[in-house]
């Protein structure tokens, strides 16, 4: 039974909450003057977080640290000059699917998703570079500025790759990893939904540091399970020392308070369990030992058989679970089990009409029932027609294992946006069109993959973005052809690609400018892009999401774009006349967006905002 406090609220503990609400990796152990721990905030990593430059000043504290730390923590924050544009000749069903898929760094698309998907996405699901000595890493250098950050961040070597190997012989072997995933960690943190959950998969290199990792990001008490994950059918003869036949999956919650993992399916053997030998009109039933261990005094009591025979109490060293009275209130229902002779130590009764329709899930995975490391190579075979062996990934995951995760965070009913920000061979697009495709679910894929090229280009695409997507269109395929299907899953993508900002430098000195160069000044928009990429890049500065139908019409001989039906309008033409303005406004859209220099003049451009005024005086207005 709880206490009540009988004092006034500690407005300090209640401050540190509302702290740790918004920044939950400040929130840290200290000692209190009678030498005991109590929960503080690090006011170091406090302003941090509030400031725009690498803050020093450590102090010793409990804490998972590394150098590199603070830049990499500085980098989730730092702005960047880059959009998302659309790839329509790579997409699959542009103008109607609700799937994404993401080329570029992960790091620059968790930060151009901030804003349109803040707090939506309902599962994140990562298996990122487990490194081993011998996987590539994202070639983040937080130790130089954030603007030599933002002008090399785009950069590739001389082969197009973005990502670099980190071997054991690398003196900041650890920190190089933790500083790559610690950014991105809390980037992905702020798209979760408050009942939304990550699961991330890892290996004995990593996982202690990935786990204190998670505990500072996410919070220690949204910590919700280390799952072990049987990866192998059979042990490595070859092994040094032990075969490792296992990987784990850590689970950390949003808001632990407000995430429960759904229920299993019941298998065959389970309900199997469950028999009538009784004809009891309550159905099909199972029996549990009356008599446990653990001490319960009112549990000693003598019982006597339907036949006669007399037990003087529960077996020597245990108890009867339940009390003399429940005993005879339970008998007196039918609902103790005597042996089919009544004569037997009495068992309780559990009708299946009246367990959980479903199965707790446990924290051990065998391959039995996600698979294993195999069967998910021979499903990559399947569906990706290679030529080169080189080229076959050996740790990709498989389909089923990402299916229990789907079962047991989302929702069929739902439109659940699940992300994977290191999509590699797209597994968990696979296991979402699959398991829509079998429950006739709407849940919805965000995949983001770096343009990492193959060792040997194949025919059809020579870089791991372009195996993953020939791999969902020949999913997509079959199961559009099976005949079984629950639904018609969405099986079409939109293709995004991360790229410098639209915007063009036109911000000059007045001595950097004379007569001849403020004619090119006039538009701000980059040569070479179109009216769509424009459009994208709105829907990101105006947090929408980026699957939102899109419609094009022709108003008086310009381009129009209308975004579900009136949450945006935008005319990016070169010229913008009054008819096209009165027409958008008569709309009545709740945004509308114009290019700047559509405008010959200040009067045209007033005139259109008066337009709105009298038409439409709730929509916002704005030109880029």
């Amino acid at each position: 039974m709880e206490k009540l406090r009988m004092t006034s609220p500690d407005m300090t503990a209640a401050n540190v909450d509302k702290i740790a609400q918004l920044f939950p990796t400040v929130v840290t152990e200290s000692l209190n003057g009678h030498g005991a721990p109590v929960r503080s905030v690090d006011f170091d990593l406090l302003r941090q977080e509030l400031s725009d430059h690498v803050v020093e000043g450590p102090q010793e504290r409990y804490q998972l640290d590394w150098p590199g730390k603070r830049a990499a923590g500085l980098a989730a924050n730092a702005p960047i000059a880059k959009t998302l544009r659309p790839v329509r000749e790579g997409s699959v069903k542009f103008d109607t699917t609700q799937n994404l898929f993401i080329e570029g760094d992960n790091l620059d698309a968790l930060k151009l998703l901030q804003e349109s998907y803040l707090g939506k996405v309902k599962l994140i699901y990562i298996d990122p570079p487990y490194n081993t000595g011998n996987d590539f890493i994202y070639d983040d250098d937080f130790a130089e500025s954030i603007a030599d950050y933002e002008r090399r961040a785009g950069e590739r070597d001389a082969e197009g790759r973005r990502m670099v190997a980190n071997t054991e012989a690398n003196g900041r072997f650890h920190s190089d990893w933790l500083s790559m995933m610690y950014p991105r960690l809390k980037l992905a943190r702020n798209l979760l939904r408050t009942d939304g959950v990550i699961f991330i998969s890892i290996d004995d290199h990593e996982v202690d540091n990935l786990r204190k990792l998670c505990d500072e990001v996410f919070g220690a008490q949204n910590f919700v399970a280390q799952i072990i994950w049987q990866k192998v059918f059979a042990p490595k003869n070859s092994a040094r020392w032990f075969s490792e036949d296992h990987d784990y999956i850590l689970v950390y919650s949003r808001d632990a308070q407000s995430w429960t993992p759904n229920l299993l399916p019941q298998t065959e053997e389970m309900l199997a369990r469950y028999r009538n030998p009784d004809n009891d009109p309550r159905g099909p039933w199972t029996s549990s030992d009356m008599a446990a261990r653990n001490r319960y005094d009112a549990g000693l009591y003598p019982v006597t058989t339907p036949s006669g025979r007399a037990i003087e109490g529960p077996p020597r060293g245990s108890y009867w679970r339940i009390s003399e009275a429940k005993f005879r209130e339970y008998d007196a229902d039918k609902r103790i089990w005597w042996g089919v002779d009544g004569s037997n130590v009495p068992r309780l009764k559990r009708f299946l009409s009246e367990v959980r329709a479903g199965k707790t899930p446990q924290t051990l995975w065998t391959y039995q029932e996600v698979g294993h490391t195999q069967h998910a190579k021979k499903t990559l075979l399947k569906y990706i027609p290679f030529e080169h062996t080189e080229n076959v990934l050996n740790s990709v995951k498989p389909v089923e294992l990402l299916q229990r995760i789907l079962q047991l965070a989302t929702a069929p009913e739902s439109d659940d946006i699940v992300l994977d920000f290191f999509s590699g061979s797209g597994t968990t697009a696979h296991a979402v069109l699959k398991q829509n495709a079998e429950d006739g679910g709407r849940r919805r894929f965000i995949g983001v993959q770096v343009h990492e090229p193959l060792r040997i280009p194949e025919p059809g695409f020579d870089s791991i973005l372009g195996m993953s997507l020939t791999r969902i269109k020949n999913v997509a395929e079959e199961l559009i052809n099976q005949p079984s299907l629950s639904g018609t899953p969405d099986t079409g993508f939109r293709l995004l690609r991360v790229d410098t900002t639209n915007m063009a430098d036109v911000l000059r000195t007045p001595d950097q400018t004379d007569q001849e160069a403020l004619a090119g000044l006039d538009d701000s928009v980059k040569p070479g892009r179109s009216n769509e990429d424009l459009l994208f890049q709105v829907l990101l500065d105006w947090g929408l999401e980026l699957t939102m139908p899109i419609s094009l019409e022709r108003l008086h001989s310009q381009e129009v774009f209308t975004v579900e039906d009136g949450a945006l309008v935008a005319c990016f033409d070169s010229y913008v006349s009054p008819d096209v303005v009165r027409t958008m406004a008569k709309r009545q859209p709740l945004r509308t967006v114009f290019r700047d220099s559509g405008f010959d003049s200040d009067a045209e451009r007033i005139n259109a905002e008066q337009i709105f005024r009298e038409l439409s005086p709730s929509t916002d207005v704005k030109a880029i």
